[in-house]
């Protein structure tokens, strides 16, 4: 989940990003996991005809018996525990009395805090059977996070994911979404840096083992723009296209990133 909008990393927010020990990392691993479970719940949940509330519903009733808060319940005002976008929607879509239909497609977002630290995670699912450009959206957009989090080494820029985000969803006909970033995770569901999801190789801090990181790509069929509806929390695309999104927790290491939010 990210609620602000991408601004200039500056040489203080460079210095505010926190290095996790590894007994911290311990801590997120386990609530990254909570976050891979209930989000494999809730995509066996999607069919036509079900209504978002009701992911909802199992979301709390998961997140109580796995014994670990909500991160998106009361944040900034936000409603729900739980983010269902839909279609031309990007993010934050509040759960409610929308039925899903065949031949939509649905993202969903949540977030968890066990012992004080956080996990975040967000896939996109068809409802039912999809269109063939729905289907290659959620492939790009699978396969953007992908080429994100194998740039994400220690040692690299932070541009080096940005870019290689950007490089895999343009190259493929797609575009993304600029107006809503990843961001650094720990204590807090935002930390330093923001990490947004185009930019240049070999800019920005250096990446470091010990730092967590949430990717999360947002891809449109049509062009990059958005809106925020008159809940103020829905953002979607502005000239109606479908998007995608995708998102995991990561974590530097001295090679590959540790995905925190897989089972």
């Amino acid at each position: 989940m990210d609620v602000s909008k991408s601004v200039p990393l500056s040489v203080a927010a460079e210095r505010a990003i926190v290095i996790k020990s590894p007994e911290e990392l311990a801590v997120m691993r386990r609530a990254g996991q909570i976050v891979a479970a209930i989000l494999a719940r809730l995509v066996k949940e999607v069919r036509p005809g079900l209504v978002t509330a009701e992911l909802e519903t199992i979301t709390q009733e998961e997140l109580k018996r796995q014994g670990a808060l909500s991160s998106f319940k009361g944040y900034r005002g936000y409603p729900a525990s739980l983010c269902v976008s839909i279609n031309d929607e990007i993010v934050h879509g509040i759960p409610g009395p929308r039925v899903l239909k065949e031949g939509d497609i649905v993202a969903l977002d949540m977030g968890t805090i066990v012992d004080g630290f956080q996990g975040d995670g967000a896939t996109t699912v068809g409802v039912g059977k999809i269109g063939p450009r729905a289907r290659r959206l959620i492939e790009v957009t699978q396969g953007a996070l992908d080429a994100g989090i194998a740039a994400a080494r220690g040692g690299a820029w932070l541009g080096d994911i940005s870019a290689a985000i950007q490089e895999y969803v343009e190259s493929r006909g797609f575009s993304i979404v600029r107006e809503y970033v990843g961001h650094g995770i720990g204590r807090q569901m935002h930390e330093e840096p923001q990490v947004p999801n185009f930019g240049e190789r070999g800019t920005g801090p250096r990446l470091r083992k010990g730092m967590a990181l949430a990717l999360e790509p947002m891809v449109n069929a049509g062009g990059w723009r958005t809106r925020v509806k008159e809940d103020r929390w829905t953002v979607v695309t502005a000239d109606g296209s479908l998007s995608a999104h995708f998102e995991h927790t990561i974590a530097i290491t001295d090679g590959e990133a540790e995905i925190l939010t897989r089972l």
